[in-house]
C-alpha cells in the first residue's frame, strides 16, 4: 500500500541546513524512515521550498514510514502542531479516470541521450578517444528545452496538458497554443556520491519544477508513473509527481 508523507522542516537548525543543501544527505535521512533495507523499498521524495521559512518534504513510500528521527533532527520536536502527515495514497489513485483534471507539481531532471556532446568533459573525451560507442546522458540546460522535454513525453506518462485559456489566439513558436504548465524553479546541482574514488561518483543534475493542470488519458500509465517516478536521479529528489483534484466541470 503506498503512502504519501508531508514533513515540515525547520530551516534554522544546523542539521536542517545540511539536509537542505545536500540531496545525498536528504536521501539518506529519507531512507532512515523505513525499517526494511533500502533495496526493498521504492521511495520518491521532493523538497518544496516555496516558502524558505517553512520548507516541506514530500515522500512517497510503498510501506508506512516513521519520521520521528527526522523531526528530532530537523523539525520542531517540542512544538505544538502537526509535524508530519502520512496519508494512504490509494484513494487518490482510485480517482484517476480518462478526462479527469488535476493540478500537479513535478520536480524532474530533464535529460537527453547523445553520442557526441557539443562540449565534452575530460572524462567524456577520454571515452570518445577510446572508441566507446555508448551514448552520453546530458541534462537540458535551457527552460525552453526543459519544457519541451516535458511536453513531448506526457502521452507516455498517461496524461496531457490542456491548452491555456486565452482571450486571443496567441501561439508558441511551434504553432501550438500555450499549455497550462509553467516552470517555477530551475536549479543545477553538483555533488559527489558513494565512493569518492569511483569514476561515476560525481552527479550533475538540473532539477526543474513544473506546475500546472493535467488531464488523464490513461489511468494505468499515470498510476505507474505516480508510483515509479518520472525521469532519472530519483534518489536525489527528482521524479515525484503529485496531484490535487480539480472541481468537476458541468
Amino acid at each position: 500500500m503506498p503512502y504519501l508523507s508531508r514533513i515540515r522542516i525547520n530551516p534554522l537548525r544546523a542539521a536542517s541546513r545540511a539536509l537542505l543543501a545536500s540531496p545525498r544527505a536528504m536521501h539518506a535521512v529519507v531512507q532512515g524512515g523505513l525499517p526494511a533495507p533500502p533495496d526493498q523499498h521504492r521511495t520518491l521524495w521532493r523538497l518544496d521550498a516555496d516558502n524558505p521559512h517553512r520548507p516541506l518534504l514530500f515522500v512517497l513510500t510503498t510501506d508506512k514510514p516513521d519520521w520521528t528521527h527526522l523531526i528530532e533532527q530537523a523539525g520542531w520536536p517540542d512544538a505544538d502542531g502537526e509535524h508530519y502527515a502520512i496519508r494512504d495514497y490509494t484513494p487518490l489513485l482510485r480517482q484517476l479516470a480518462p478526462g479527469r483534471g488535476f493540478a500537479f507539481r513535478l520536480t524532474a531532471n530533464p535529460v537527453q541521450n547523445t553520442n557526441r556532446p557539443d562540449k565534452p568533459t575530460q572524462r567524456q573525451q577520454e571515452r570518445l578517444d577510446a572508441g566507446d560507442r555508448r551514448s552520453f546522458r546530458l541534462g537540458h540546460r535551457t527552460a525552453t528545452a526543459q519544457l519541451n522535454w516535458f511536453l513531448t513525453r506526457t502521452a507516455r506518462w498517461g496524461f496531457d496538458i490542456p491548452a491555456a485559456p486565452h482571450l486571443d489566439t496567441t501561439r508558441d513558436t511551434d504553432g501550438q497554443p500555450p499549455r497550462e504548465v509553467r516552470i517555477t524553479t530551475r536549479q543545477r546541482r553538483s555533488f559527489r556520491k558513494g565512493d569518492l574514488t569511483a569514476k561515476e561518483a560525481h552527479v550533475v543534475m538540473h532539477a526543474v519544477t513544473f506546475e500546472g493542470h493535467l488531464r488523464v488519458t490513461d489511468p494505468n500509465l499515470l498510476t505507474e508513473r505516480l508510483l515509479a517516478g518520472i525521469g532519472p536521479t530519483k534518489a536525489y529528489g527528482c521524479g515525484l509527481l503529485t496531484l490535487a483534484p480539480l472541481p468537476e466541470r458541468a
